[in-house]
């Protein structure tokens, strides 16, 4: 084996190692989904290649095979530039003042409380919702299988403690995902002729807000609450698959 061939095989058993260690940690610090699996699978594929580098498997393959390959990876790259690149240009949104509504998007309740991704969205809700005052807020999410309560119940209860008044709380406790945290929100609210802010995580605010000018606010605006490091490059990976999924539905256009 060649200088050149060695050091691509010990590139991909490292990175291998990494996307293994770092599905471990996810899983130890919990997630709240079985998204982190993708890093396994990632491994296995990393290992696959470094397989295939070493017995020069990929030369055996038909020439027009690995052309058509390498041009799907290179399209997957592609997009996953561009998408991330759209991401971290709403990572710091804070919308604006005196907005009429906001819509706190949903993520998983746990008994004890809100999950951390959750508790972001509220404090940032929080913050805006005091120096706000004219603004009422919507709190968007239903109930899932591993929930004690509805994610709107909680996140109300939330706010309430804090010192939000109820009477500028709605919840809409039907939804399922970030679409239906919109146009369920929509109904909510009786329209869209109005301004409005989505809170969530900063990684999550670019999907929220095409996502809400899909369903007719023109006047949308991010507010981005920040979020965990250490989940961050599952975040992106997985946000990444979220984009691409309501841009594939046509909910992004």
């Amino acid at each position: 084996m060649n200088k050149r061939k060695m050091i691509m095989m010990i590139v991909c058993i490292l990175a291998a190692a990494l996307c293994f260690l770092y599905c471990l940690v996810v899983f130890m610090i919990r997630s709240g989904s079985h998204f982190y699996l993708i890093w396994a699978a990632g491994g296995f594929c990393l290992i696959g290649l470094a397989l295939m580098i070493k017995f020069d498997w990929w030369s055996q393959f038909p020439r027009m095979l690995r052309r058509g390959i390498g041009g799907l990876v290179l399209l997957g790259v592609v997009l996953f530039v561009v998408v991330e690149g759209c991401i971290f240009a709403h990572y710091q949104d804070k919308g604006r003042e005196n907005l009429d509504y906001i819509i706190v998007l949903g993520a998983q309740m746990k008994p004890a409380g809100p999950s951390a991704v959750l508790k972001f969205r509220l404090d940032a809700a929080y913050e805006y919702l005091t120096a706000n005052e004219g603004t009422l807020c919507v709190v968007s999410g239903g109930q899932g299988s591993n929930e004690p309560c509805t994610e709107a119940e909680g996140m109300y209860q939330y706010l309430v403690e804090k010192g939000i008044s109820p009477d500028r709380i709605l919840l809409e406790d039907q939804s399922t995902d970030t679409s239906e945290n919109i146009a369920y929100s929509v109904r909510l609210i009786g329209g869209t002729d109005v301004s409005v802010g989505i809170v969530t995580n900063n990684f999550h605010v670019f999907r929220g807000v095409r996502l809400a000018k899909h369903a007719g606010f023109e006047d949308a605006c991010g507010i981005s609450a920040r979020s965990n490091i250490y989940f961050q490059p599952n975040n992106l990976v997985r946000e990444f698959f979220g984009v691409m999924k309501d841009l594939v539905c046509g909910n992004l256009l």
